[in-house]
């Protein structure tokens, strides 16, 4: 398969979590003397002119290493373990489901094969850092092809921070994508407002009535759309009826705020909009539950960031825009904070998600011992706050008549789990 190409994955309808939108960026690399290693995450499909040389040789739009040799002239092959690397940090940490190898216009100089790791560093570690980390396969080592965009499903529900994309024995790969589910630190989210629609916070258009021109992804995507093309636009109808896309927030939050963002939309977009909310922290399906009014029909003009206070007074899970009758939007922005439940739930499944290690640190920096914080972490996956609070009853040494270790594992849990 080819650049050329849509990719059929399901994946690829998930957040590319290596994309310089949210973050991401190449922090180290052990040699791309022929084409910058950073070329791997822009955004556009690779391009190729011919007969377009420098000083290093043709030009290349990806990354792409010097050949390798043997040892001696005796030895003058590489051997099947050497291998050129280069290491990816994830614009938000989260779950991979899947990457994409590109090796668009490579066909004379692609790799043989190539294997992807991934690992979870809090914090912002130097590159040195990074090597010592513990690495863990995600893609085994599988043979490529030239021009070709391999597709990559992966199954492992970690939450991880950075991927190393290793090609055997060097040569060169256009792009790499790295889909998946944005999964924030909670404790980074603490007492602040924020865009709950926002991918980088984990917000994701999962539904759309029509995405004929461009994604429904677009309205969440970050910073501000500088064309048309970047927003979400729908084909023309000819019936009565209404577009909409419906938005799974970051958590369950209190909304404040909506922005109705129609840049660049001058002739298309659409004359009227409305908001509705849904709160499945009930345990309700949006499919089939009530919805409720967030803000009522009201009228948009083009080219225009329209702004709205809003006064929902109720728990909101998922949003869905409807415009009439059809046409465009830039972005939706929807400011708000998280709900005490929304914070805990989410809390939970970064815990459940996190590497045992990393689990374990974050209990003991909440407030338990090591044993204590290595047994809980061990107990995972915890369903619900239920079972958290039943695991950490749980916790030895059993507690005396004064409840000192009971109040203080309590007091750690609520600290880091909201529960």
């Amino acid at each position: 398969m080819t650049t050329a190409d849509t990719p059929s994955a399901p994946f690829t309808e998930l957040v590319n979590l290596a994309s310089r939108l949210l973050g991401a960026g190449v922090v180290a690399t052990n040699e791309d003397t022929f084409a910058d290693a950073e070329n791997l995450l822009v955004a556009k499909p690779a391009e190729f002119r011919p007969h377009t040389f420098g000083h290093k040789g043709q030009i290349m739009d990806g990354w792409e290493s010097k050949r390798r040799r043997g040892v001696s002239a005796d030895q003058p092959h590489p051997t099947d373990q050497d291998h050129d690397w280069a290491i990816v940090r994830l614009g938000v940490g989260g779950v991979i489901r899947g990457l994409i190898v590109d090796t668009a216009h490579f066909t004379g100089n692609y790799p043989e094969s190539a294997s992807v790791e991934a690992a979870s560093v809090p914090g912002h570690p130097s590159p040195e850092e990074l090597q010592d980390a513990e690495w863990t396969v995600i893609v085994p080592r599988t043979p490529l092809q030239g021009d070709t965009a391999h597709e990559f499903a992966v199954q492992d529900d970690t939450r991880y921070t950075h991927v190393r994309l290793n090609i055997f024995p060097d040569g060169g790969v256009a792009r790499l994508r790295v889909h998946g589910e944005v999964l924030p630190d909670p404790r980074e989210l603490d007492g602040l407002t924020l865009d709950l629609a926002a991918q980088e916070y984990g917000g994701v258009a999962e539904a759309a009535s029509d995405r004929y021109f461009s994604s429904p992804h677009n309205l969440n995507a970050p910073g501000r759309a500088s064309v048309m093309g970047e927003g979400w636009e729908t084909r023309r109808r000819r019936d009565k009826a209404n577009d909409w896309v419906q938005i799974a927030l970051a958590g369950g939050g209190e909304v404040l705020a909506a922005e109705v963002d129609t840049t660049h939309f001058v002739a298309n977009a659409p004359g009227w909009a409305d908001l509705v909310g849904f709160d499945a922290s009930t345990g309700q399906d949006p499919a089939d539950g009530e919805w409720f009014e967030i803000l009522p029909r009201t009228r948009l003009q083009p080219d225009t960031r329209h702004r709205f206070r809003l006064d929902v007074g109720r728990p909101v899970t998922h949003v869905r825009i409807n415009v009439y009758p059809d046409g465009g939007l830039a972005r939706l922005r929807l400011t708000g904070r998280l709900t005490e439940a929304g914070r805990a739930a989410l809390a939970l499944r970064w815990f459940n998600a996190v590497p045992a290690a990393e689990a374990a640190a974050a209990l003991t920096a909440a407030g338990l011992t090591g044993e204590e914080a290595a047994a809980l972490a061990a107990a995972r996956p915890l369903a619900d706050p239920a079972a958290a609070t039943a695991a950490v009853a749980g916790l030895q040494p059993a507690d005396g008549p004064d409840g000192e270790h009971s109040a203080r594992r309590r007091s750690a849990l609520w600290r880091l789990l909201g529960v």
